[in-house]
C-alpha cells in the first residue's frame, strides 16, 4: 500500500522540485495544494501519512497551519520543507508538532537520508 503524502507550497516550481527529489524506491501517493486553506479543507476529507509543508504561503503560512491540525488533533508526520530558516521558524514549527525541518533546494539524498533517520521508507 503506497505512503499518502501532501505537499503543500504556493510555488509550482518548487512541488516540482519536492516531487523530482523523491526516491525513487518510495511507494508514494502524491497529492498537491497551492495554499494552507486547501491543506486544512484537504486534511478534514482525508488522512495523510505525510505532509511536507512550507512555511511562507500568501493565504495561511505553514505555522498556522501546524498549529490547526494539532488542536484539530490530525495525526500525520508533517515535514517542513522552506527557504525560511530562521532558528526562531524552527522552533517554533517544532513546538506545533513538525517532525523536522529541511532547507530549499531540497536533494534526492537530503529527502533519502530524512526519510530514513525517521523510519519513513
Amino acid at each position: 500500500m503506497p505512503t499518502s503524502l501532501l505537499i503543500v507550497d504556493d510555488s509550482t516550481f518548487s512541488r516540482n522540485m519536492i516531487k523530482r527529489a523523491l526516491p525513487s524506491e518510495w511507494d508514494v501517493e502524491v497529492t498537491e495544494v497551492i495554499c494552507g486553506e486547501e491543506a486544512l479543507e484537504v486534511c478534514q476529507l482525508q488522512q495523510f501519512d505525510i505532509i511536507f509543508l512550507d512555511l511562507t504561503m500568501p493565504d495561511i503560512d505553514g505555522l498556522d497551519v501546524l498549529q490547526t491540525l494539532n488542536e484539530r488533533g490530525y495525526q500525520s508526520r508533517i515535514f517542513i520543507i522552506s527557504a525560511d530558516i530562521q532558528e526562531s521558524s524552527k522552533q517554533i514549527a517544532k513546538e506545533r508538532g513538525a517532525v523536522d525541518f529541511f532547507p530549499k533546494p531540497i536533494t534526492t539524498e537530503t529527502l533519502l537520508s530524512m526519510l530514513k533517520y525517521h523510519e519513513v521508507i
